[in-house]
């Protein structure tokens, strides 16, 4: 059975996996006060060309994006997102559950355009009761966005300098952030994003680690006791180092891009079989999430040998699934999905044609 189901299906890249066991008896205190931890930060400000950046160590990107959120919003604010935005569509009402509202705008592909941004907040301020209404205190974006799609650094740039007119911060979730770095069609780098948004995070769970992500506030502005508010969230790890250790390693020799990279390859290979086949995309990603759509019998066919993600039903008859590459996908993975596809899934009846 083949699985290209997800980029976290996998545990962790070996060197974590090394560096863990080597480090496994030391003796070091917790919750992130440790020297594993303080390498790591050194590591991403200098990878982020950021010297005062305030990082801190979560467990999961959910928690991550509530503790940031409803750490750097006040009682009456919520959150400006894209209606596909995750924190609004996949993350159970966690905002909500916080006491901070998700505000939906329109989006093309997973992502906000600055223009449909300052429309909004200048209608929301043009009305006369906004004093009744929930303020816009943040805006959300996530690169790469929900669909795979990247935004270029103008659109960054145009995104940030509407939030600084507003005197609102922008925050950037960076789940699959590696992915996006090193795609082939990207002109954004770490240092941008750094440049651009009030505060990201590094995500380690999709990008090779077993679990963790990495929060970069980038101009002094982390919240006040913001590891309290991370603990009242449950995403204060007491073994901090084990979070440390592995973005200590994942910035060493740079292995993030690289891995990253990897999974950008085995996309586009993937992507060659899936046009040399015939069959038709939702939206071509520039990054390790591929959306397909299939007839549904095709999809009752291939999920007998192969696990995709179910995104949406394009209609009655045909569904768009989600193949994902990671940083451990193997390259015979790859050709034993296009001996399948070529075969025109024999065994199982499946063709496109």
């Amino acid at each position: 059975m083949l699985s290209f189901e997800s980029d976290y299906i996998q545990g962790a890249h070996p060197a974590i996996l090394q560096r863990l066991v080597e480090t496994n008896m030391e003796v070091v205190s917790g919750y992130g006060k440790d020297p594993y931890c303080d390498s790591a930060k050194e590591k991403i400000r200098t990878a982020c060309e950021c010297p005062d950046a305030d990082i801190w160590f979560l467990v999961g990107g959910t928690q991550t994006n509530q503790a940031v959120i409803s750490g750097m919003l006040k009682t009456y604010e919520g959150v400006v997102a894209a209606e596909t935005g995750h924190v609004n569509v996949h993350e159970a009402g966690a905002i909500e559950y916080s006491g901070h509202k998700v505000l939906g705008i329109p989006q093309q592909d997973g992502k906000i355009a600055a223009e449909d941004l300052e429309q909004y907040l200048r209608d929301f301020y043009q009305d006369g009761s906004y004093d009744h209404m929930v303020f816009p205190g943040m805006v959300y974006i996530s690169h790469p966005t929900e669909y795979g799609t990247l935004y270029t650094e103008k659109e960054l740039q145009d995104i940030s300098a509407i939030c600084r007119s507003y005197k609102i911060p922008l925050f950037l979730d960076g789940a699959r952030l590696g992915y996006g770095l090193v795609s082939h069609q990207t002109d954004v780098t770490l240092p941008m994003i750094a440049k651009y948004c009030d505060v990201f995070y590094i995500g380690g769970t999709k990008v090779g680690a077993l679990c963790g992500e990495a929060v970069v506030f980038t101009k002094n502005n982390a919240p006040k006791h913001f590891l309290t508010i991370i603990k009242q969230r449950g995403a204060l790890l007491a073994k901090g180092r084990l979070l440390g250790i592995q973005f200590d390693t994942l910035f060493t020799d740079n292995l993030y891009m690289q891995i990253s990279r990897h999974a950008i390859d085995m996309a586009e290979r993937l992507k060659e079989i899936i046009k040399e086949n015939g069959y038709k995309f939702y939206l071509e990603s520039p990054t390790n999430q591929q959306f397909v759509i299939l007839e549904n019998e095709q999809l009752k066919k291939l999920e007998e040998q192969v696990a995709v993600g179910f995104w949406e039903k394009a209609d009655e008859d045909h569904t768009v699934v989600r193949f994902a590459t990671s940083w451990a996908t193997d390259c015979q993975e790859i050709e034993k999905l296009r001996d399948l596809f070529s075969s025109g899934f024999v065994k199982g009846g499946l063709s496109s044609r």
